[in-house]
């Protein structure tokens, strides 16, 4: 074995990266890949936490395919991801492009947008709740009330129980988007706008010729990242919903909440495994069909 007295710089530099990065590399191994690898073998077993794992081939798959509540979990996921991702992403652009241009109190206004994304999930979810609440404790019915317009049912409605735990769910990640937004937007060169305005390109096609084109991998990012976030939506709905877990009828209920009653309240950690799995591949099939659809093409 070499000693490390003998080895030259370039050959120290590079034990010490690999030493660095190993604690990295361990923490990913034993927290990410090991437990995911784990989680795709359990998928075809039957197991309740006690007695001892039994191999169920793919049995668990078939209860899957013909289990309806999970079908209409698997269709609440996806109308959290098709409503969510859009209107998170339009609402973030249009107030990080205005707010690009407000000088007077730029960073309190920043700030105070930004104040959701760091204030607990459950803590807002909680606030939310109480807004929905029935007169004379909720928010939003107090003022309907006063205004002589009947109450909603928010959270105890088929209909309007997922809108209303979506609007919580956008309104908590909007101050990091409109961050990352207006990061992007200092990134353009003051020179392609000097050179539109030469032109006498109107307001609409400097943004959707300059602007938004030179937005693109920034948008690509905020979509990836936007759709993995609502894809596993849980504190929201989890904390708005606790005396009935998903909503009447399940109608808000998605993925990550039925696979947490599955594990942690069936006990039936096979079943729960193989619903893992399966949002497993669909993060990673509607991320990779992102990226594909919004890449630079020749």
């Amino acid at each position: 074995m070499t000693r490390y007295s003998a080895l030259t710089v370039r050959q120290k530099q590079v034990v010490w990266a690999w030493g660095f990065l190993a604690v990295p590399v361990v923490f990913y191994v034993v927290i990410r890949f090991y437990p995911t690898a784990q989680a795709f073998v359990l998928a075809f077993m039957e197991w309740n936490l006690l007695g001892t794992r039994r191999w169920a081939g793919l049995d668990n798959f078939a209860r899957l395919w013909a289990d309806p509540v999970f079908w209409q979990v698997f269709r609440n996921t996806f109308v959290y991801l098709l409503l969510g991702t859009p209107a998170s992403l339009v609402l973030a652009f249009a107030v990080a492009f205005h707010l690009d241009r407000v000088r007077f109190m730029h960073g309190a206004i920043r700030a105070l947008y930004f104040l959701p994304f760091m204030t607990s999930a459950v803590a807002m979810a909680w606030v939310w709740r109480w807004f929905y609440q029935p007169v004379p404790i909720g928010l939003f019915n107090n003022a309907l009330a006063t205004l002589g317009i009947p109450q909603i049912r928010f959270l105890n409605s088929t209909t309007n129980a997922l809108p209303a735990i979506l609007a919580p769910a956008i309104w908590a990640g909007l101050g990091f988007q409109i961050i990352i937004f207006m990061a992007g937007l200092r990134a353009i060169p003051r020179s392609y706008y000097e050179a539109a305005r030469i032109d006498g390109l109107s307001g609409w096609a400097t943004l959707t010729r300059i602007t938004i084109p030179l937005l693109k991998p920034t948008i690509v990012f905020l979509v990836v990242f936007s759709s993995i976030g609502f894809l596993r939506i849980f504190d929201q709905v989890f904390n708005m919903t606790t005396n009935d877990p998903g909503g009447p009828l399940n109608a808000s209920k998605p993925m990550v909440l039925m696979i947490y009653q599955t594990a942690f309240s069936s006990f039936d950690m096979g079943y729960a495994a193989a619903q893992t799995v399966v949002l497993f591949l669909v993060l990673l099939a509607v991320s990779l069909a992102q990226l594909w659809l919004m890449r630079d093409r020749p």
